[in-house]
């Protein structure tokens, strides 16, 4: 695409006229890696900015000139040299004026989290955060998401703890979207830069325990790794499902990349997909076939034989409480106590506001944040927020998360992106097209309107005009409907769009030709 760059032949010491936006260059911010490796505050508040004005003015396959591959790889790096040292749960240690930020599911929803870090206040030495997963997927802003994570990690590595969740997968992100994301960014270099992700998310912790009280983690409790066959006859023989301890999930291989739905590491599938449960006991989900259903009792005994007080976990957004048929909080305001018990509290926490961002179905929900500080870190301040504005995007999957088969789960086998089903477009007022492509399995055809910038910042939709002449029309008769009428469709919009280019061209041409002018005699009368 060719853009008009006229603010270096007009450059004098008195002065022009302001040029149009419109004539300015592309965006041309880019992020470089530091010379010295060493990430600082400033970095990283530029790589913030940058990111947000890359999403609003540029298409996902220029991001790779904005965020190259060779970044990627060193901030990767960095972050996994010291995710790495991290145990399982993360002893967080506060002191008398320390406050923690607990957050919630993200889901690429990019201009939440910029948000959320501008209301609660970013990264400092008495502000420390913690995040349960669930950066990607299902949101158009996955990679920019944990890029930021990652860059906070680095520059500050014990005050921002990054526990993974189960979209920190190849399986969920093949489906839901973040594989896709980092193609259509990277093209030819996604598949690198996708391993370097997966590699990533291999290294993240489980779970946290701050101040001694609280314990936060993505999905749930888990079972102990120790339980005793049940007595039964060999047909039947099953395991007794107990409750486990953190001494046992401090043994978890967590480096698998899909959750084992069997075998010795399944506590790594528990801690990331289990979900609590109003009945008592500790089950299998089977219709999920990971994870365990929990009650108050396994939640008293988990906080009483740890002496803690609080749970904080996430995992459950407003659709996966849409259609249980407990009492359950349905997540709307971003948050829900699930259990209250004798030794303490129980609740699900949710940040990611007007879920899901892709999807038949958007809840209108509200984000939420936890607040601990002294001198009762267990006893959390919930602060809900709205959606912030984001640019509209074309969904990079469609999906439908009550249609999800585990039973199907690979963890040694790279999911295809043949998994993916035809993505539903969605169009703004006055954008979507007059052929129905529909009926040709086509769901993402171009149509009549464009975004440009508006000349102030932002961007307006315009309607491409009729060309008066459309080449390789009229069609031979040979060809039947319903194919006659989307070639005529694409024929007459390809038209339109290199008439609009001429004839804008040919404006922008003129408009220079005329700045120039007016400079010379300007130029001359000095």
């Amino acid at each position: 695409m060719r853009c008009w760059t006229v603010e270096h032949v007009l450059r004098f010491e008195n002065g022009l006229d302001e040029v149009q936006e419109s004539l300015l260059p592309c965006f041309q911010q880019f992020l470089m890696w530091p010379p010295d490796d060493c990430v600082t505050l400033e970095w990283v508040q530029d790589m913030m900015v940058i990111l947000e004005q890359a999403s609003q003015k540029m298409l996902p396959s220029e991001f790779c000139h904005v965020v190259p591959t060779i970044l990627v790889d060193k901030l990767a790096d960095a972050a996994c040299s010291i995710l790495c040292k991290e145990s399982n749960c993360v002893e967080i240690n506060c002191q008398e004026d320390s406050r923690v930020i607990v957050v919630g599911d993200i889901h690429g929803q990019f201009h939440d989290l910029m948000f959320l870090l501008k209301h609660a206040g970013v990264p400092s030495e008495n502000q420390i955060y913690v995040f349960n997963g669930n950066y990607v997927d299902k949101g158009a802003w996955g990679i920019e998401v944990f890029l930021v994570l990652l860059a906070w990690k680095v520059l500050m590595p014990h005050r921002v703890y990054l526990l993974r969740g189960n979209h920190e997968s190849r399986y969920c992100t093949a489906r839901y979207g973040f594989k896709k994301e980092v193609w259509a960014k990277y093209g030819d270099q996604g598949e690198d830069v996708y391993n370097k992700f997966l590699e990533c998310f291999k290294e993240l912790p489980l779970a946290s325990v701050i101040a001694n009280c609280v314990y936060t983690t993505h999905g749930g409790l888990f079972r102990s790794i120790h339980a005793v066959p049940s007595q039964k006859p060999k047909w039947h023989k099953t395991h007794r499902v107990d409750l486990g301890s953190l001494a046992e999930l401090s043994e978890v291989k967590r480096a698998c990349i899909d959750s084992p739905y069997e075998g010795p590491n399944i506590l790594l599938s528990d801690v990331l997909w289990s979900k609590p449960s109003n009945r008592y006991g500790l089950r299998d989900n089977t219709g999920q076939k990971l994870g365990l259903w929990w009650g108050p009792d396994c939640t008293e005994a988990f906080l009483k034989q740890h002496n803690l007080k609080l749970i904080i976990r996430s995992h459950e957004g407003p659709d996966a409480r849409a259609g249980r048929d407990d009492d359950f909080g349905d997540m709307l305001s971003g948050y829900s106590m699930d259990h209250d018990v004798e030794s303490g509290k129980l609740y699900t926490l949710f940040s990611a506001p007007d879920y899901p961002q892709f999807g038949e179905r958007r809840y209108n929900n509200k984000g939420a944040y936890a607040v601990l500080k002294s001198p009762d870190f267990a006893s959390p301040s919930f602060h809900s927020f709205k959606v912030a504005e984001r640019p509209m995007v074309d969904p990079y999957v469609h999906f439908d998360a009550n249609n999800m088969d585990l039973s199907k789960l690979d963890s040694s086998q790279s999911a295809s992106t043949s998994a993916f089903s035809a993505p539903q477009r969605f169009y703004p007022d006055g954008m979507r097209p007059e052929f129905d492509f529909g009926a040709l399995g086509i769901y993402n055809a171009p149509c009549w309107s464009v975004e440009l910038p508006d000349g102030s910042g932002g961007t307006q939709v315009v309607q491409v005009p009729r060309a008066p002449l459309v080449e390789g029309l009229p069609l031979p008769p040979n060809i039947q409907e319903p194919h006659k009428a989307a070639y005529e469709y694409l024929f007459e919009l390809v038209a339109a769009l290199k008439h609009m280019i001429v004839t804008r061209e040919t404006e922008n041409r003129a408009r220079v030709s005329a700045l120039q002018s007016r400079a010379r005699k300007r130029k001359g009368k000095g």
